[in-house]
């Protein structure tokens, strides 16, 4: 998820609360930092250039968990899309084609935990009777859900011009170490949004679940499609809200169903 998208705090007071970012700060910052062109680009594209980072594969991580390689910085966006209101549901250009079985993977390397928590993470797509479907598999995955390293809780992409689903979801499971299976469900199943072309719910102001400064996530080009139907103001409960509370739970609410529905 962008679940939770605020900076790791090293816990030195019990009273101290935790907030997880879909790729968020763990312990050290990344020494590359993205040129002025690049982060001039992520913009062009409709992405926060603020504090964007440089994982280990050399893609940019922007907006706490998305991933973009350089071939996506130097695509040209087929059409220009306004953004409206305040706090809306979004979705990318690109969707997933189907009715079809979306195959989701789970590396040996991430706790045997995990297991349970994706099965729970799918069970809530599945129950929403879409177009798509999702199972868990041990191999020939359309998802691949692989242990991270770099400093942020997971990341994820968004889906191909083609209609395939984002491949790779990255989680760094010691930045999640002692959460509660809800809680990793729903990080599970925000990168899976992600994944099938969902932005985050406070798009236009992420410091609504991530405190901190008011940031706008980019200019109004490709790639947040607004969503009919669903919320025009503040939705504490989505499921892609960009940062999460640590030991919190986000099944879909009524608003989330009305987007899923409406795309797939």
């Amino acid at each position: 998820m962008r679940i939770v998208y605020l900076k790791m705090a090293v816990a030195i007071s019990a009273c101290v609360v935790v907030l997880f970012a879909c790729r968020k700060n763990a312990a050290t910052e990344q020494l590359t930092t993205p040129s002025e062109e690049a982060l001039g680009k992520i913009y062009n594209l409709g992405f926060s250039n603020k504090n964007v980072r440089i994982d280990e594969d050399g893609n940019y991580v922007v907006e706490g968990d998305i991933i973009l390689s350089r071939a996506d910085l130097d695509a040209a966006p087929g059409m220009q899309f306004f953004r409206v209101g305040v706090e809306e549901q979004y979705r990318t250009n690109n969707l997933v084609t189907g009715p079809r079985v979306i195959k989701v993977s789970l590396s040996s390397k991430l706790p045997t935990s995990y297991r349970a928590a994706l099965d729970e993470a799918l069970a809530r797509y599945n129950a929403e009777n879409l177009s798509l479907t999702f199972q868990r598999v041990s191999s020939g995955a359309d998802i691949s859900i692989i242990k991270g390293n770099g400093n942020f809780l997971a990341s994820a992409g968004f889906p191909t011009s083609t209609g395939q689903p984002y491949s790779q979801i990255k989680v760094n499971s010691n930045a999640m170490n002692g959460q509660p299976q809800g809680t990793v469900a729903s990080v599970l199943a925000h990168e899976i949004g992600h994944c099938i072309g969902f932005r985050h719910t406070d798009y236009m102001n992420r410091s609504y679940s991530c405190g901190g400064q008011a940031v706008n996530e980019g200019a109004s080009t490709a790639g947040a499609v607004y969503i009919p139907g669903t919320a025009v103001g503040p939705d504490p409960n989505s499921w892609m809200l960009s940062c999460i509370g640590s030991g919190q739970n986000r099944p879909f609410n009524a608003n989330d169903k009305i987007a899923l529905n409406f795309l797939y």
